[in-house]
């Protein structure tokens, strides 16, 4: 199928689902109890608001506000609808020599594709923008720049980032943000965890409801998971990363505060705030709506282990061993 054809069926598919709509936000009916619970909301057996199921996070409201809405919290629907549809347009022009986002149908899912509020940015300062950066962090970041141009990224697997050999993509979480594709997650509860299964790498995070969090001395590129509720509220808290989930230029001190609120069956109200002193001089906090989808999980299969990082670190071997050549055939020149 050549690719102007697998364009064209995702534009189809993609105006038949009706991906360029603004999705108003939700609010949920029924009567709001002094305990701050909801009479309305479908609940699991032990009485909490049942989140289970599958859930996207995929939205066109970008992380940032832009210049252009310099001073604006807020689109008109009709401003809504034209960035939305701005997007998707970039979305679908991928070049041609890319061959990584080739397929126009895969990368547009089936998922509706839109604005999930009029918010002209996730984050949720009055700026619409995170805070800078203050001296220890960029002090910090600068270092850990000077120590990737030190490592050969060919020398071997280990030296490879982090997301192409499928063990960390940042927009997983701790916070869930919004990506590119696959914007798909899956929500299990028990009695004692809240677990989350982003599909883009099928790694369960799961929140331990109750209880203190493990010792500092032990680490974890997601972070060790606490929650608790609030009202109908899942609160998580994750503290204890490493120095190389470094979000957003974190340092390993970060603790990530989530709040998730069901608006309605169908619809989650997602909220986070970012504590790093040793990297900002004050939190900073972001939010956007997660809707519910009736589509499977499917597999996300990355190539860790496969012909994949082999092919990458073979390839570069040739190009060393040509090199070589050519520069030994040069010195013996006359």
């Amino acid at each position: 199928m050549t690719r102007q054809v697998m364009v064209s069926l995702g534009v189809v598919a993609l105006v038949a689902s009706g991906a360029l709509v603004v999705n108003a936000q939700s609010t949920a009916s029924g009567t709001r109890q002094k305990d701050g619970t909801h009479t309305s909301l479908p609940r699991t057996p032990d009485g909490h608001p049942d989140f289970q199921g599958s859930w996207t996070t995929a939205t066109y409201t970008p992380f940032e506000r832009p210049d252009e809405f310099k001073n604006r919290e807020l689109f008109t629907p009709d401003e809504a609808a034209e960035f939305a549809k701005r997007a998707q347009e970039r979305f679908l022009d991928q070049p041609d020599t890319d061959a990584h986002y080739d397929n126009a149908i895969w990368m547009s899912e089936k998922t509706p594709r839109g604005m999930s509020s009029l918010r002209t940015s996730i984050v949720t300062e009055p700026d619409g923008k995170m805070p800078p950066m203050n001296a220890e962090g960029r002090t910090r970041n600068q270092e850990r720049a000077a120590a990737r141009q030190r490592v050969g990224i060919y020398d071997s697997a280990q030296t490879r980032g982090l997301s192409e050999r499928c063990i960390y993509w940042a927009h997983e979480g701790p916070p869930l943000l919004p990506t590119g594709y696959n914007n798909n997650l899956q929500i299990v509860e028990s009695p004692g965890e809240f677990v989350i299964i982003p599909e883009m790498m099928p790694v369960a995070r799961i929140a331990r409801l109750g209880g203190s969090h493990a010792s500092a001395a032990i680490r974890n590129i997601r972070g060790d998971s606490r929650g608790w509720w609030d009202g109908d509220t899942m609160v998580v808290e994750t503290t204890n990363f490493t120095d190389r989930t470094a979000f957003r230029g974190a340092s390993e001190y970060m603790k990530v505060t989530e709040r998730l609120t069901l608006a309605d069956a169908n619809t989650i109200r997602y909220q986070f705030t970012i504590e790093d002193p040793h990297t900002w001089d004050r939190p900073w906090s972001g939010e956007y709506l997660m809707r519910r989808t009736n589509y499977p999980m499917y597999e996300y299969a990355c190539h860790e282990g496969n012909y994949g990082m082999a092919n990458i670190l073979r390839a570069q071997r040739q190009i060393e061993e040509q090199q070589r050549k050519s520069q030994t055939g040069a010195s013996t020149q006359p």
